[in-house]
């Protein structure tokens, strides 16, 4: 679509070249939502196709995701294979369910600031313990567990100028075992419910909750909890004002399908550790 308000785009080449932030601005990395409808209160574009962010950089630490990689780059990784936790990647970027073009042009970035309930990449990041990285328009930076990063639909933890540059990934999280569940009202809807499981290597668990909720969920545990533990916990921690309402499902189903999954992504890390 033509963004017929913009009288200014700005490609950058470096930290450096930024200019200062001022209303009417907004990044551009994949642009596959902001072209998609109207923006009229947009006066300038800050390109970020030309700022060279490495999009994955692995390391024994973990895995550093840089803002402007794209779902297919993630997608297609190919890392460690002590790391257990990467099918997920796939997993996530699948639950887009965007066309190779939108894979292509789509950034983990741009799919975490969006913060839609939907967005796979919230997901992601905080069922693997995610550290985001975050410029700031002091020329300093700042850092947030990506659990904090979303704070409702479309409303993130962003100050004004503030710019998502990467994503880290420890890699005691990415040595977990994992399980994965979503669904959506139709073959090709946007997801209503995606839970992730982690299970590390010492026993710990969590449950991550997303889609079904106004911003994501995880809750910890010292084991594998039992159904009516976990059950117990899901309830206290998501009250039913915190279950997401529109086209794409009513809380009520959304409350009834994250407890059907949780169940089912408790008793198959209880599998996978007896396996």
């Amino acid at each position: 679509m033509d963004l017929n308000t913009i009288t200014e785009i700005v490609r950058p080449g470096g930290r450096d070249d930024l200019p200062p932030w001022s209303a009417g601005d907004a990044w551009l990395a994949g642009g596959t939502w902001l072209f998609s409808e109207h923006q009229p209160n947009l006066r300038r574009l800050i390109d970020l196709a030309g700022v060279g962010w490495t999009p994955l950089e692995a390391d024994a630490h973990g895995l550093r995701i840089g803002a402007t990689c794209t779902l297919a780059q993630l997608a297609g990784a190919e890392l460690a294979t002590a790391w257990s936790a990467t099918p997920l990647f796939r997993q996530c970027c699948r639950a887009l369910l965007g066309s190779f073009k939108i894979w292509n042009a789509a950034t983990v970035g741009g799919n975490l600031c969006m913060a839609l309930p939907a967005g796979p990449m919230a997901a992601l990041t905080t069922a693997l313990d995610g550290i985001c990285t975050i410029w700031t328009p002091n020329s300093t930076e700042r850092y947030l567990p990506a659990s904090e990063f979303v704070l409702g639909p479309q409303h993130n933890a962003l100050q004004s100028g503030e710019l998502l540059r990467a994503i880290v990934l420890p890699a005691a999280a990415l040595r977990r075992r994992t399980a994965f569940r979503q669904i959506s009202l139709t073959p090709l809807g946007r997801s209503a419910a995606l839970l992730i499981g982690t299970r590390s290597p010492g026993g710990g668990s969590a449950m991550t909750v997303t889609a079904a909720t106004r911003r994501p969920v995880r809750l910890d545990f010292e084991d594998v909890p039992t159904g009516a533990a976990l059950r117990d916990a899901l309830d206290r921690a998501i009250p039913a004002p915190l279950y997401y309402d529109d086209a794409h499902g009513a809380p009520d189903w959304r409350h009834h399908m994250t407890l059907r999954f949780a169940e089912e992504i408790r008793q198959e890390l209880l599998e996978t550790a007896t396996a």
